[in-house]
C-alpha cells in the first residue's frame, strides 16, 4: 500500500445512498435488534441506505471496495475498531468518506474523533457530518486506524478473547493486561525509524495513529503521544516503546504517560516517524488494530490523509 491517488466515485443510482457495514459479532448487542435500530435511524432522517453484514475476516474491506466501485456517498461502519480498520483499508485511494457508528468493545478511534457513542447522535454525524482527512498506518497492505504493536500489547489483544469481551466488555482488556503483565518477558528490539536505529530491551513497541486511549471507568485518558489532539492528521506514526524492568514499573509507565511525560524516562520512550521497522529476538507477536498479525519483523509506514471521515461539524 504505497500510493493512494484519489479514485473518483461512479455516478449512478447509488450516488445518494449510504452503504452500511455491520459487524454482527461486535460489542454485546443483539445483531437483529441493532439492524432495526440503525435502519430505523437512517429511515427517520430520510437518508437512503443499503446494509450488509460481515461474515469473515477481511469482509469489510471487500464490501467497502464494492461500495466505492458502485458510487455510494459514504461507507458507514457499525462495529468496533477492527471492522473500522478493515473498511478503511478498502477506502484508501477513493473520495468516499467513512462514517462511524461505534458498537465495538472499545471504540477508541471514534472517541479520538469525538464521534458520539450514542447511536442516534452517531447517525446524525453519518448523515450530516463534515468530511475531514485522516491519516492511516499501513502494515503488510493492511491499513490501521488506531494502533499496531509488537510484543506485550499483541499478547494482551490475543488474551482478550471474544468470550471475555462478550462477558466483560472493555474490562476484558484490563484483565488480559494484568494477566500478561505478570509474565511479560522482555525481548531485544531493533527499531529503525526514518533511518534512525534504536536497540532496546523492551516488552512492547506500539505504533499509534491516534493520540489517546479511553476507558469508561477511568477519569482520564491514556495518551500515546505528548500532543495527542489531531495526531491522526500529523502525517507521522507515534512510536511508543515500553521498557519496564518489573511489574511495579508498569504502573510507573502508565502514570508517566497519563501525565504526558514521555521524555527523560528510559522505561517509556517516544518518537515519531514516517516509516518504522521492528525486529525482535526472540520473535514477538504482532497485532494490527486488535487483530493478530503474525510475528515480527514488521515494517510500517504512514499514509497521510489516506481517507476522509465524517465528524461532528463542531470538530471539523
Amino acid at each position: 500500500m504505497t500510493g493512494h491517488g484519489t479514485i473518483q466515485r461512479a455516478a449512478g443510482p447509488y450516488a445518494g445512498r449510504t452503504f452500511i457495514i455491520l459487524n454482527p459479532a461486535a460489542g454485546q448487542e443483539d445483531p437483529a435488534r441493532l439492524r432495526r435500530l440503525v435502519g430505523g435511524a437512517f429511515a427517520a432522517r430520510l437518508a437512503p441506505f443499503d446494509l450488509a453484514e460481515t461474515s469473515h475476516p477481511g469482509h469489510a474491506t471487500e464490501l467497502a471496495r464494492d461500495a466505492v466501485r458502485l458510487g455510494y456517498r459514504a461507507v458507514c461502519v457499525v462495529g468496533g475498531d477492527g471492522t473500522l480498520a478493515e473498511a478503511a483499508t478498502g477506502l484508501v485511494g477513493s473520495d468516499v468518506p467513512l462514517a462511524i457508528i461505534p458498537r465495538g468493545t472499545a471504540n477508541q478511534v471514534a472517541q479520538n474523533l469525538h464521534i458520539p457513542l450514542d447511536l442516534e447522535q452517531a447517525v446524525d454525524v453519518a448523515v450530516q457530518g463534515t468530511q475531514v482527512p485522516m491519516d492511516l498506518g499501513s502494515i503488510r497492505d493492511r491499513a490501521f486506524a488506531l494502533v499496531a504493536g509488537a510484543g506485550f500489547d499483541a499478547s494482551v489483544m490475543a488474551a482478550a478473547t471474544r468470550s471475555l469481551k462478550e462477558r466483560w466488555g472493555f474490562a476484558a482488556y484490563i484483565y488480559a493486561a494484568v494477566k500478561e503483565a505478570l509474565g511479560a518477558a522482555p525481548a531485544e528490539f531493533r527499531i529503525v525509524a526514518d533511518g534512525r536505529e534504536i536497540r532496546v530491551r523492551a516488552v512492547s513497541v506500539m505504533l499509534a495513529n491516534v493520540g489517546e486511549l479511553f476507558a469508561a471507568f477511568l477519569p482520564f485518558s491514556l495518551p500515546l503521544a505528548p500532543q495527542p489532539a489531531r495526531s491522526w492528521q500529523d502525517g507521522l506514526i507515534d512510536v511508543v516503546i515500553l521498557a519496564p524492568r518489573n511489574l511495579a514499573d508498569f504502573a510507573g509507565v502508565l502514570w508517566s504517560a497519563a501525565r504526558h511525560r514521555f521524555g527523560g524516562d528510559e522505561r517509556l520512550i517516544h518518537l515519531q516517524a514516517r516509516q518504522v521497522t521492528i525486529e525482535a529476538e526472540p520473535a514477538v507477536p504482532v497485532q494490527i488494530d486488535g487483530d493478530p498479525a503474525g510475528y515480527a519483523p514488521v515494517r510500517a509506514s504512514v499514509l497521510p490523509a489516506a481517507i476522509r471521515v465524517l465528524v461532528p461539524p463542531s470538530r471539523a
